[in-house]
Parts: structure tokens; C-alpha cells; sequence
């Protein structure tokens, strides 16, 4: 009796899978991809070195025509350098301009205008983001309307009404006007949309909280990122405005924009007497970026993370 002989099978290759996420081994390989930092090439270096100069250079330039004088700014070609006279510049723009008093009454401008866009536009945002209530999107779309109405529009009414008020040459006409902002309300509603889960304002209402309740206590630290961003940006238009407050205002009691168009009054303009001047109401703004500036990019970073 023969015996068949079988037949054998080649062994394969191994042709193990690779790791995938649900396994340990791919969990491993994605943390370690993970943490892997990524270098930027050369060109990104250029990209960001020529994108840092054209930004520093205008603040530049107006530093070198504020350190000389005014023969020497209309020279052609034009001075790259600093001058000798930045500090007396700087003296006789400050005494000209009654530049103390503008900067203070702009930081009392700027600052309660902020905060107040700053709480009223959060709080909008939040009513238009999560609450239900009847003529919610028309409500909106009449305070995304007022966007398209040119502002020079309502200057005639909105000094006659300032001038009832007993308001004219004051800083409340100022800043009445501007305690809230179409776009700071639009901007808030977008990011509560986004950032502020349903599950915690049910979350406040199952727990017996009204809604002033759940916006001081949940509204408020989650929306803290963008509230950040809405200041800044708030505090330097309002910082910058010139139209209304020109219109408003005199050389008694006036804003540092307002202030600086008495360095260019005369037959002949001082081109450094008038950079020194902008160069003194540009510092202020300067200096709070440096010294808010890396809390403001946390912030946003803390908030896209958590989003």
C-alpha cells in the first residue's frame, strides 16, 4: 500500500498589519508622532524675517522723522537714520499738543468704551448664541443691518442730540455713542456658537441657575479668549477714532488724535514736530501689547485647544 504524499504549502511572508490606533502599539506610534516637533524650512525663515521688517518699518520711519528736522525729512533721498533731536521733538510736540491731558482723556475714552463693548457685546452674543426666544434671528439681522449704515450718516442727529444733552465738548458724548458695537456682538455670538457647549447651560438650568447666573459663571470663563481679543481690539479703535471725536470735541478737552492736528496748523507743516506727536500717541498702544500681548495669544491658543 503506497502512502500519497501531501501537499505542502510555501510559507508566506510575514505580513503583519501595520499598528493601528485601537491597538497598543498604534497608540504608542501616534503619541510619538505626536510630540515630533516640525522644523520650518529655510524659506519660512525669510518669509518671516521679510514679513517682520515691513511691519517694524513704519514705526521706524517714524521714529527717524521724529529725531530730526524738517529740512532734513523733505531731503531726497530721505534720512534711514536717527537724528539728534528725537527727545527735544518729542518735548516740544508734548507742550504744543497739551498731549497729558489728550492721553489721559483717551484712556478714559478708550478704556470704559472697551469694557463696556467688551460685557454688553458677550452678553448679547450669549442671548443670540444659546437662548431661545421669539424674534431671535430678526433681532440679529437688525444688528448685523446696522453695519451697512455708513457712521457719517448719523452725525447730524447724534450731535444734536448730544448738544440736548448738555453732552457738547465733554467726554460723555464720546463715549455714549460707543458703548456697544455691531461687530463686537456678531463676533461674540460667533464664538459662543462654537466654543459654549449646550450640555452646560442645561447643565446651569438643571441645577435651578438663571441666566445671569449662567453667564457670570459659565458664559464668562469660557468666552474670557475671545473677550481678550474684542478688548484689544476695541481699546486702539476707539484709541484711533478721529471723526466723532472731531466733531465733538474742541482743543480744550481733546483725544490725542484730536490734539495732534495742532502740530500741522500754520503755513508751513513741521513733518518731524508731527511724527514726534504720533510717535507719543503710538507708545501707549505699544506698551500695552508688550505687557498684554503674550497673555492675549495664550488665551486664544487656550481657547482653540478647549474648543
Amino acid at each position: 500500500m503506497t502512502t500519497q504524499s501531501l501537499p505542502v504549502r510555501a510559507e508566506r511572508p510575514d505580513r503583519t498589519p501595520p499598528a493601528r490606533a485601537g491597538r497598543p502599539g498604534g497608540r504608542r506610534l501616534l503619541r510619538q508622532r505626536a510630540g515630533r516637533q516640525h522644523h520650518a524650512g529655510p524659506l519660512a525663515y525669510v518669509l518671516l524675517a521679510v514679513m517682520a521688517v515691513l511691519s517694524i518699518f513704519p514705526l521706524y520711519w517714524t521714529m527717524v522723522a521724529a529725531s530730526t528736522d524738517n529740512t532734513r525729512v523733505s531731503h531726497t533721498p530721505p534720512p534711514f537714520l536717527p537724528g539728534p533731536n528725537l527727545f527735544s521733538n518729542l518735548a516740544r510736540a508734548w507742550d504744543e499738543a497739551a498731549m497729558g491731558k489728550a492721553m489721559v482723556n483717551s484712556l478714559i475714552v478708550a478704556g470704559v468704551i472697551a469694557l463696556s463693548t467688551v460685557m454688553f457685546a458677550t452678553l448679547a452674543g450669549f442671548a443670540f448664541a444659546k437662548l431661545r426666544f421669539k424674534g431671535r434671528n430678526a433681532l440679529l439681522m437688525l444688528v448685523i443691518g446696522t453695519m451697512l449704515v455708513p457712521p457719517q450718516l448719523g452725525v447730524v442727529p447724534l450731535f444734536m442730540m448730544m448738544a440736548e444733552l448738555g453732552w457738547s465738548q465733554q467726554l460723555p458724548a464720546v463715549i455714549f455713542p460707543t458703548l456697544v458695537s455691531a461687530v463686537g456682538v456678531f463676533f461674540m455670538r460667533q464664538y459662543l456658537s462654537e466654543a459654549l457647549p449646550d450640555e452646560l447651560v442645561e447643565a446651569g438650568r438643571v441645577d435651578g441657575a438663571h441666566s445671569l447666573r449662567i453667564f457670570w459663571s459659565i458664559v464668562l470663563p469660557v468666552a474670557r479668549p475671545a473677550m481678550a481679543v474684542l478688548f484689544m481690539i476695541t481699546f486702539v479703535h476707539a484709541w484711533n477714532d478721529f471723526f466723532w471725536p472731531f466733531v465733538v470735541l474742541d482743543m480744550t478737552n481733546p483725544t490725542v488724535p484730536v490734539a495732534l492736528t495742532q502740530l500741522s496748523a500754520g503755513y508751513v507743516r513741521d513733518q518731524s514736530l508731527i511724527m514726534a506727536g504720533a510717535l507719543l500717541g503710538t507708545l501707549p498702544l505699544l506698551a500695552m501689547f508688550i505687557v498684554f500681548g503674550r497673555q492675549i495669544v495664550s488665551g486664544i491658543m487656550a481657547g482653540a485647544v478647549k474648543g
